[in-house]
């Protein structure tokens, strides 16, 4: 008798380290799991701070293309219409339709400005014109023109408009 209960006391103890050691595994299971899911989210919140930095790097660096393509602008608009059918300076301005489509590839567009009203977010007034025929605030003329990247305004339109 008293071998069998040896054996139960024995087999007590295994089943007791048993549970202890189910309970320690689950706590370490738990405990890896709770670690991998906030490092996953960890580096989910990197790649978006990485992707954050790199629009802002681009927008910058094709920011510094803007006042190229200004001057595209002024050239265009100081051009003779004999000149505008020259076939050198349709290539020329060849080049100015390439780089709008590269600023586009990237996400910096446009902004439309003319016949618009006037929105402080977008445009900068540089000047006041007073025309009966317009309603006022409505954009007549542009100066500098203004452009987004990614939805966002990285130079609001320089504008003239009506009283």
């Amino acid at each position: 008798m008293e071998e069998k209960s040896k054996k139960e006391s024995a087999e007590k103890e295994i089943e007791k380290r048993l549970e202890e050691s189910e309970k320690k595994k689950n706590e370490y299971l738990a405990g890896w799991q709770r670690a991998r899911a906030d490092f996953l989210n960890y580096k989910k919140e990197e790649m978006e701070r990485i992707g954050a930095l790199v629009g802002i790097s681009q927008a910058e660096m094709l920011l510094k293309i803007l006042p190229i393509l200004d001057n595209f602008d002024l050239i265009e608009k100081k051009l003779s219409e004999d000149l505008k059918n020259n076939s050198e300076v349709k290539g020329v301005l060849q080049i100015k339709t390439q780089i709008q489509d590269f600023l586009k590839k990237y996400g910096i567009e446009e902004m439309k400005t003319i016949g618009q009203k006037f929105d402080p977010n977008f445009h900068e007034v540089v000047e006041q014109i007073e025309m009966k025929e317009k309603q006022s605030n409505v954009i007549v003329e542009e100066i500098q023109k203004g452009y987004t990247f990614q939805g966002k305004v990285i130079r609001a339109a320089r504008i003239k408009v009506v009283k």
